[in-house]
């Protein structure tokens, strides 16, 4: 015997407590249908998870039924796979009692000396299953066989025993799925952890809380005059429009600004004071090929929280198609999709070099700095990907469609952006780039 069990215990074979009978195959010339006239067809595929899943299944026609009618499980019965999946081992609801059973599968009618639930755990025990697979492994088209079922040994412990057994059981699996449910929201946790602490490190960089401030740093009025200079610039070259050149509207932040209380070398403006925003290339589809030649379209898809790749299925179109050189991506600008997602909105990427073969699509925003600065757009990328932006940015969205979701140019040019002294906005992108790394270890 497999192991010693108590006195009051005896080994039996499973066919001394159970009559085992299998089901029928549908005949041939006949087919399955999908709607439901009372006459459930339990096929392998239904016998999951010690149950019967109820999502797909399908119906012996009335005049099959009459054929293999004789050939039932009722919710009093265990069932047992004996072919494809071999030994998943179930009881049936008594929503399907007495449905037609497949050839592939084994009824299990029980005695009054069983348990049902009892007999159900023990035919999953590591003890039945090794002597299923021992028996089904011997012949070339793997099945098991009324006989080997019949063979099986098991231990059987009085009646009154065995349903305190299976009373244990159900409190022990009640406890297994509770911490199944705290494993999976730990493990959820995990996996969230570094983007929520990537998340963390951004609102805090805006807030100016990342780094030290430096009285030393040359006041972030100097770059305001820069890009005011710029603008102007822009203007007389009939570059920006007169309306465009309004007065950059700067303010200091306290608890109602989206940045609450910023540092006071810091300063406050809007999205439209800083950049120019304009949409990419609009095309028709018909002049589009996956040819991997000609000029590349960057859509939403090629957009990624802070970053931006090339794929292998990107869009090409004829250089004749393009109409304007300011399609073509430029280095410090920055790129988002105008359309997307409630989930995906708010994604940033900031352009690394000038290109003349790639172009942003018509649904991706091009911001461009007034002032084509690295150390600028890296900081900006940080302050529009975080937190503190993309809440405002949220607020300005508007539904397009089912699921789809639309960033109003007009909207994101009002949107606020913390600006700090040109000396800390480096010190911001080196600091957040270190401890982004350390996070990407974790």
């Amino acid at each position: 015997m497999p192991y010693d069990i108590p006195e009051s215990w005896e080994w039996v074979r499973l066919g001394a407590i159970v009559t085992a009978k299998g089901g029928k195959r549908i005949p041939k010339g006949y087919n399955l249908q999908e709607e439901d006239n009372g006459h459930p067809y339990l096929r392998v595929t239904d016998m999951k998870d010690g149950t019967i899943k109820p999502t797909n299944i399908k119906f012996a026609p009335d005049n099959v039924y009459t054929i293999i009618r004789n050939y039932t499980i009722s919710s009093t019965d265990i069932y047992v796979t004996i072919a494809g999946t071999i030994g998943d081992v179930g009881i049936v609801p008594e929503n399907f009692n007495n449905a037609l059973l497949t050839e592939n599968a084994l009824k299990l009618m029980l005695t009054e000396s069983i348990n049902k639930m009892f007999l159900a755990h023990l035919l999953k025990s590591p003890l039945v299953q090794k002597q299923f697979k021992e028996v089904y492994n011997q012949v070339a088209q793997p099945k098991l066989s009324i006989r080997s079922t019949n063979s099986t040994i098991i231990p059987l412990p009085p009646l009154a025993e065995q349903k305190r057994i299976v009373a244990q059981i159900e409190r022990a699996l009640e406890q297994v799925e509770v911490y199944a449910e705290s494993y999976n929201k730990l493990q959820e946790l995990d996996r969230a952890f570094p983007d929520k602490l990537k998340k963390s490190i951004l609102q805090y960089a805006m807030q100016g809380k990342l780094v030290a401030q430096d009285p030393n740093d040359e006041p972030v009025e100097v770059l305001l005059e820069m890009i005011r200079a710029e603008k102007q610039k822009l203007y007389e070259e009939g570059k920006l429009k007169k309306k465009d050149l309004a007065e950059i509207m700067v303010e200091k932040g306290d608890d109602n600004s989206p940045y609450g209380k910023i540092p006071r070398n810091w300063t406050l403006l809007s999205v439209k004071d800083i950049f120019s925003i304009t949409t990419g290339l609009s095309y028709k589809k018909t002049d589009l090929a996956i040819i991997q030649r000609g000029v590349r379209i960057i859509r939403g898809g090629n957009i990624e929280p802070l970053a931006y790749k090339l794929l292998d299925n990107d869009y090409y179109i004829e250089s004749k198609y393009i109409t304007s050189e300011s399609v073509y991506l430029k280095r410090n600008q920055l790129v988002t999709p105008v359309s997307s997602s409630l989930e995906h909105i708010g994604k940033f990427a900031r352009i690394d070099k000038n290109y003349s073969d790639t172009v942003a699509g018509g649904f991706v925003f091009q911001l461009t700095p007034f002032i084509s600065s690295d150390t600028l757009s890296n900081y900006l990328l940080l302050c529009l990907s975080s937190p503190l932006f993309y809440k405002q940015l949220q607020s300005v969205t508007k539904l397009s469609g089912q699921a789809l979701y639309n960033i109003p140019k007009t909207k994101l040019n009002d949107l606020r952006i913390a600006l700090a002294p040109e000396q800390e906005q480096e010190r911001i992108s080196n600091k957040v780039g270190q401890l982004f790394q350390k996070v990407n270890l974790l």
